[in-house]
């Protein structure tokens, strides 16, 4: 095991910046997630840690040797690509085992590894069947067991699970999980999928644009987004998003949106003073709004036009109108809901978020 460290990592491909001056720390064997939309940088930086690219400033350590000139097949990581890449005239134990062969380990300790693999990932009856044969989830469990056998340092997960159905990725999503809790190795894993990120990782990397917009542990990032991309992108359904004005209550200041009112004190009031902003974007999250009356509700009330419901099963996501601005609210089933009716609803003072008109950084 070992930790990964990027030190002012710069990538780019001409006048293109991929990946602005990463400065990263992952401990060792901690379970990392590198998430953000297409062509934020995610997979160029875990490329770079496995030395598949060349990183054109900064320093990159694995353990506490810099590795920025040493070849992908010396930096002892094992990497699970998004297409499996299994050798199709092999069965599955020649693949598993094929890594090392080339290594010239012993063939005794080549099929303990293997089988020992093979236990942990559920394959030892499918050892002496071709990739063909295999199921989608099967052949991405081909692909960890031939990881694992090289006992790496360090695994790196590129999108491993983008090719999966709905609930076979449910499934893998568990295993990786379980696997990582066993081995205790570090892992690297990139994703776009933001429920991967919050179910899998002890720590989450949010990128856009090439740029780190937070580092933190899930919860952290659910609960106090840096920024309004960090709190839209992390979280299903996205965070609502209420353009709004800053006014001067006798009280404190009060943030009006629509007919949304949210005094704000303590902490809060000071920060949002300390801006001398005078319009902000009011942030909350469907599952914090609830009807009026019901557990949960808060001194927050405004009313809102239902312009369209979707059934979940054991939610509803009602889409709404506020004023002339919309929202979504997550609801239960009980709570009837229909197009075209007024609802009232309610919610926690500390449920609203505010970020800065312009920057989109959180206020408070």
């Amino acid at each position: 095991m070992a930790n990964v460290s990027l030190r002012g990592v710069e990538k780019s491909y001409g006048d293109v910046k991929i990946v602005r001056r990463m400065d990263l720390e992952i401990h060792d064997g901690e379970f990392l997630v590198l998430v953000g939309p297409s062509g934020c940088g995610k997979s160029t930086t875990l490329r770079m840690i496995a030395g598949l690219e060349d990183i054109n400033r900064g320093e990159l350590l694995i353990g506490d040797k810099v590795v920025n000139g040493l070849p992908a097949k010396e930096r002892d990581i094992a990497m699970v690509f998004q297409n499996y890449a299994l050798y199709p005239h092999m069965d599955v134990f020649q693949n598993m085992a094929f890594g090392l062969e080339l290594r010239k380990f012993p063939k005794a300790e080549i099929k303990t590894r293997v089988e020992q693999a093979a236990d942990i990932l559920a394959l030892g009856d499918l050892l002496k069947r071709k990739p063909k044969e295999l199921s989608g989830g099967q052949r991405q469990r081909v692909a960890l067991g031939r990881a694992i056998v090289r006992q790496p340092k360090v695994f790196l997960f590129d999108e491993p699970l983008s090719n999966l159905d709905a609930q076979l990725r449910v499934q893998m999503r568990a295993e990786i999980s379980r696997l990582h809790a066993q081995l205790k190795t570090t892992m690297v894993y990139v994703t776009h999928d933001q429920v991967e990120a919050m179910t899998m990782g002890t720590r989450i990397v949010v990128m856009k644009g090439g740029d780190v917009q937070q580092v933190g542990a899930p919860l952290e990032l659910y609960t106090k987004p840096a920024n309004r991309f960090v709190a839209g992108f992390i979280g299903t359904p996205q965070m609502n998003f209420l353009d709004a004005r800053i006014d001067a209550g006798s009280d404190g200041p009060v943030i009006i949106a629509e007919t949304v009112r949210l005094p704000l004190s303590g902490k809060a009031a000071a920060a949002l003073a300390a801006s001398k902003a005078t319009h902000c974007t009011l942030g909350v999250r469907p599952s914090d709004l609830h009807v009026l009356g019901t557990p949960g509700a808060g001194p927050i009330i405004f009313d809102a036009t239902i312009d369209m419901v979707e059934i979940l099963g054991a939610v509803q996501v009602v889409h709404i109108r506020v004023g002339e601005q919309t929202m979504r609210a997550e609801l239960p089933m009980r709570v009837p809901a229909r197009p075209g009716e007024t609802i009232r609803l309610a919610a926690e003072a500390e449920a609203f978020h505010v970020f800065d008109a312009t920057s989109g950084v959180a206020i408070a």
